[in-house]
C-alpha cells in the first residue's frame, strides 16, 4: 500500500492534481449523454404520435378538437423532453466518472445544451435526415415549427388564418353588384366600364373625387339605362357599403393580428419554461449519475 508524501508541498501538489482530475471535462461522456437524450426523446415522441393517431377515428365522430390535440401534443413534447434530458444527464454524469456531484451535474447540463443545439438544427435545417423528419412530424402535431422551441408561431398562424381568410376585398362585392344591376340590359363592355369607374371613385385620389363621381354616375346611368340622379344615389349607397366593409375588414385584420401575437407570446414563454425544466432535469440526472467516491483510493500517492 502506498503512503502519503511526507512534505507539505508534495501533499499540496497531489491534492491539486486530484482536484484537476475530479473536475476535468469528459467530452466523451457529454456526447454519449446527448446521443442518449436524442434517442430517448425520439422514441417518446414516436410513441406520442402513435397515441395521438390512435385517438382519432376514421369517421370523425367523437374525435378531440384541434385545440385539445395541440395542447396534448405540446404537453407530451415537454414531458418527453424533460425525461430525455434526465436520462441523458444521468448517463453523462455516470460516464464522466466524477465522484463530485456538482461536476457530474454540470456534465449532464452540458449534455443537455448539446442536445438542444442538435434538436434546433434538426428542426431548422433543410436536410434534417431521419431524426429531423421525426421531430418535424411531432412539431406538426403540436402546431408547427415552434413546437416546444418554436411550435407557438405556427399555432398562431393557424389560429389567425381563418380570420384573415374572411377579410375579403370590399370592392369585389360592390363591383359584383354593379355588374348584376346592369346584367342583361347592356353589353359586357358597359358593365365593365361602370365597375371600373366605381372602383376609381372609391379608391382614387380624394382631390379628384368630384370628377370621379361624375364619370361613375355617367357610366352607371349608361350601363343601367337610369337617370343620372338615380345613379348618383347608387354611388352614395355603394360608398357607404364600401366604408362599412372596409371598417369590418380592418377590425378582422386587427383581431387576427392580436390573436397571432398572443399565441406567439404564449408559445415563446412555454418554450422557455420547457427549456429551463429540461436543463434542471439534466443537471439533476447528472448528479444522480455521479460515481460513488472511493475513499481509500483518494489518499494514495
Amino acid at each position: 500500500m502506498n503512503s502519503l508524501p511526507a512534505n507539505p508541498p508534495a501533499l499540496a501538489a497531489a491534492a491539486d492534481m486530484r482536484a484537476v482530475l475530479r473536475h476535468q471535462v469528459s467530452w466523451g461522456a457529454i456526447l454519449a449523454g446527448a446521443v442518449m437524450a436524442l434517442v430517448t426523446q425520439l422514441v417518446l415522441n414516436i410513441v406520442g404520435v402513435g397515441v395521438g393517431l390512435a385517438s382519432i377515428g376514421t369517421d370523425g365522430a367523437g374525435n378531440p378538437g384541434a385545440a385539445t390535440l395541440s395542447l396534448g401534443a405540446g404537453l407530451w413534447w415537454v414531458v418527453s423532453g424533460i425525461l430525455a434530458s434526465l436520462t441523458g444527464g444521468a448517463l453523462a454524469g455516470r460516464l464522466s466518472g466524477k465522484p463530485d456531484g456538482s461536476t457530474s451535474g454540470f456534465h449532464g447540463l452540458v449534455s443537455w445544451a448539446v442536445t438542444t443545439l442538435v434538436v434546433v438544427y434538426l428542426l431548422t435545417a433543410t436536410a434534417g435526415g431521419i431524426l429531423g423528419g421525426a421531430f418535424n412530424a411531432v412539431t406538426g402535431a403540436v402546431g408547427g415549427a415552434g413546437s416546444a422551441l418554436g411550435g407557438g408561431l405556427q399555432t398562431a398562424a393557424q389560429t389567425a388564418a381563418p380570420a384573415l381568410g374572411r377579410v375579403a376585398n370590399p370592392l369585389d362585392g360592390i363591383e359584383q353588384r354593379v355588374r348584376e344591376a346592369a346584367s342583361g340590359q347592356d353589353p359586357a363592355a358597359l358593365r365593365d366600364a361602370a365597375a371600373a369607374a366605381m372602383r376609381a371613385y372609391l379608391t382614387g385620389d380624394p382631390a379628384q373625387r368630384q370628377q370621379a363621381e361624375t364619370r361613375a354616375a355617367e357610366a352607371l346611368a349608361k350601363a343601367q339605362n337610369i337617370p343620372a340622379d338615380q345613379a348618383r344615389q347608387q354611388i352614395q349607397d355603394y360608398q357607404r357599403q364600401y366604408e362599412q366593409a372596409l371598417a369590418s375588414a380592418k377590425q378582422k385584420a386587427e383581431a387576427a393580428a392580436a390573436t397571432a401575437k398572443s399565441a406567439a407570446t404564449q408559445g415563446a414563454f412555454y418554450a422557455a419554461l420547457a427549456l429551463v425544466l429540461g436543463a434542471l432535469a439534466a443537471f439533476l440526472g447528472g448528479r444522480l449519475g455521479a460515481v460513488a467516491p472511493q475513499g481509500p483510493a483518494l489518499h494514495r500517492a
